[in-house]
């Protein structure tokens, strides 16, 4: 995917009282000095330029499903500084039912490329 800004990619998730934009622990780095942590998602890159794409994958797995705890993990690859690692972990008060993929910022959009979901019962 590209977007038309530097904004961080984030993934944030929901159960059925809406999209969670608070609470998580996650970080992403690019193996370098380039790292960066968030609370309002699951971030998948520290920065990106406008420029660049971003090729990759991002895992999110059921930890604990009575206390609905989510972790994430993430190797993706961009075309303006290489590879990005990313991790992080959220609960949610009910089951996990909505995915929102966004940027930290929230206001640049995407512009080119697909995004895939897949899932596993």
């Amino acid at each position: 995917v590209s977007t038309n800004g530097t904004s961080a990619l984030q993934i944030q998730i929901g159960d059925s009282g809406g999209v969670e934009i608070t609470g998580y622990t996650s970080s992403a780095s690019t193996g370098s000095s380039a790292n960066a942590n968030s609370s309002t998602g699951f971030m998948s890159t520290p920065s990106v330029s406008a420029s660049a794409t971003v090729d990759g994958a991002i895992n999110l797995f059921l930890a604990n499903s009575s206390a609905y705890s989510w972790v994430a993990s993430g190797v993706l690859g961009s075309s303006d500084s290489g590879t990005k690692m990313s991790g992080g972990s959220k609960s949610l008060s009910a089951e996990l039912d909505r995915v929102r993929i966004t940027t930290v910022n929230g206001t640049d959009a995407f512009d080119a490329g697909e995004i895939n979901i897949q899932y596993e019962i």
